[in-house]
């Protein structure tokens, strides 16, 4: 599903002739072109496919009823500085910061185009930063797989692209918490920037736009694909190399009784050895085996906090990396461990 943002008359951002709604309707349908086109047996549908506008809650509804896969939500970022510049790929989350705020209440502010929308959206106010906290109730079932596609997202807008990377980030976007798949929102650049409007404006920029999602889409799918192919008999050789240590690639920490926190860095679909590029400068790494995947992470500790330090070290170095918890060895939810610790039952 892609989801170009505003239309009608809901513009989006506007700077003189630029609008919004028309670069990001323009590249919405270069990049589903692009995915039909070269990768087999992907259907795309998107939430509009010219001028119309869509209400938020509907675009969620129309992924929902397609039983869509991926939700991709395209938008242009404005800001009040000429001089901010660059692209972000948003996942749901709380906000972290005044600026995430700003660009979530920007993004939320189409609700006031729609009939009713107080009802709607049970008085939810999008200027409102008290409104926000109704996200911290919200669990996103998602997120590992949102992040996943993020990353992509960003990492070819700027290995590929060769825009300044703003990195992934979290905010309360109406228009995703109510997708019930894998959602990103993803922010094209600032048209209040001119070297970045006149870029998104052209017909080139929108094709190199348009092509990044579609590789980061055809990235993504290659992951998963490798996750389902990926035989039993393989992920019990996997636990055949734990049992050997002279065969084991991986440092295994100690074992922990109760509630332990790790951070989670990437996954994948095969046993790295230790001298891989992507773990060998690491200390303490670890894996999990989840499904057909392994699971890699670095750090242990009882104390959440420590790992909220190690994932400030490194999430720039690992785009997307999140706190795990485990007890007994066993992957818990964070909710889980929260009150496992507080000593409820």
């Amino acid at each position: 599903m892609i989801d170009a943002g505003h239309g009608g008359n809901d513009p989006g951002a506007t700077v003189g002739q630029c609008k919004e709604k028309d670069i990001v309707l323009s590249v919405a349908l270069l990049a589903g072109a692009y995915i039909e086109k070269y990768i087999d047996g992907v259907e795309v549908i998107y939430t509009r496919d010219d001028d119309t506008f869509v209400e938020l809650n509907q675009r969620a509804n129309i992924a929902n009823k397609a039983k869509a896969d991926l939700f991709i939500s395209i938008h242009a970022n404005a800001a009040g500085s000429m001089n901010a510049y660059g692209t972000e790929t948003f996942v749901l989350g709380t906000n972290r910061n005044e600026s995430n705020l700003k660009v979530a209440q920007l993004e939320n502010s189409v609700i006031a185009f729609e009939d009713n929308y107080e009802e709607n959206y049970q008085g939810f106010d999008p200027n409102s930063p008290a409104s926000y906290i109704i996200f911290n109730m919200i669990q996103n079932a998602y997120l590992e797989q949102s992040t996943t596609l993020a990353a992509l997202i960003q990492h070819q807008f700027t290995k590929r692209v060769g825009r300044k990377n703003r990195d992934v980030q979290q905010a309360a976007f109406l228009v995703l918490h109510k997708t019930s798949m894998p959602s990103v929102l993803t922010e094209l650049g600032f048209i209040t920037n001119a070297k970045e409007r006149q870029f998104l404006m052209s017909t080139e920029g929108q094709e190199f736009m348009a092509s990044a999602i579609f590789r980061a889409v055809r990235d993504y799918k290659k992951e998963i694909d490798a996750k389902q192919s990926l035989t039993m008999s393989e992920a019990e050789t996997a636990h055949q190399f734990v049992e050997n240590p002279k065969s084991e690639p991986v440092n295994i920490g100690p074992s922990h009784f109760g509630v332990t926190y790790k951070l989670q860095i990437f996954s994948s679909s095969k046993i790295l050895k230790l001298d891989h590029r992507s773990i060998k400068d690491l200390d303490a790494v670890d894996y999990y085996v989840d499904g057909s995947l392994y699971k890699y992470t670095i750090g242990y500790s009882s104390d959440i906090e420590e790992i909220k330090r190690l994932k400030e070290k490194y999430k720039k170095e690992y785009n997307g990396c999140f706190i795990v918890a485990f007890q007994n060895g066993k992957r818990i939810s964070m909710a889980e461990a929260q009150k496992l610790q507080s000593g409820g039952q």
